[in-house]
């Protein structure tokens, strides 16, 4: 990976650390529906699943634009998180704890994505490249609405569940 030496190419960087993410999480969904006991948290984790496939194809249109390989990276900071909640998974024995704690992992994902999806899009805005700017607020939007829904099932279900268990 060359150096960035310019907005465009941290744009590019962070875009491809980005997709490297969204390809990690795909691996890592699958095995937050399953440890789920709650059918509601395995509701949102399905969706987000589907909607974390539109992510991809949102940045590959995007990549494609650029002319560039969304390949070569690989997002340490979403793999340091995902190593974290599968210790976490291995640790808790108890259904209604587990999922206390899977929608945190879930929820620092989120935030960490808003994150860079925020940085992105302003990028590619001051980058003068508005069509990107547009898809990247779209992901941006569904990553805060799921972070929304995570937090509404944590404090209306899950975590009064796993306050009762002693």
């Amino acid at each position: 990976m060359k150096k960035a030496t310019t907005l465009q190419d941290l744009y590019i960087a962070e875009l491809k650390d980005l997709y490297s993410a969204e390809n990690q999480l795909l691996k890592a969904l699958p095995k937050m529906i399953k440890a789920a006991s709650t059918p509601e948290l395995q509701q949102a984790f399905e969706e987000h699943l589907e909607q974390t496939r539109g992510h991809v194809q949102r940045l590959e249109e995007i990549f494609e634009k650029l002319d560039q390989n969304p390949k070569g990276k690989k997002c340490k900071g979403l793999e340091g998180i995902v190593e974290e909640a599968k210790e976490t998974m291995n640790e808790i024995e108890d259904p209604a704890v587990l999922d206390a704690a899977l929608i945190a992992g879930a929820q620092k994902v989120e935030h960490y994505e808003m994150a860079s999806y925020g940085c992105v899009r302003t990028w590619a805005r001051q980058l003068g490249d508005e069509e990107a700017a547009n898809l990247l607020q779209q992901t941006l939007d569904e990553e805060a609405e799921t972070d929304k829904k995570l937090t509404q099932l944590a404090e209306s279900m899950v975590n009064l569940e796993a306050a009762h268990q002693q």
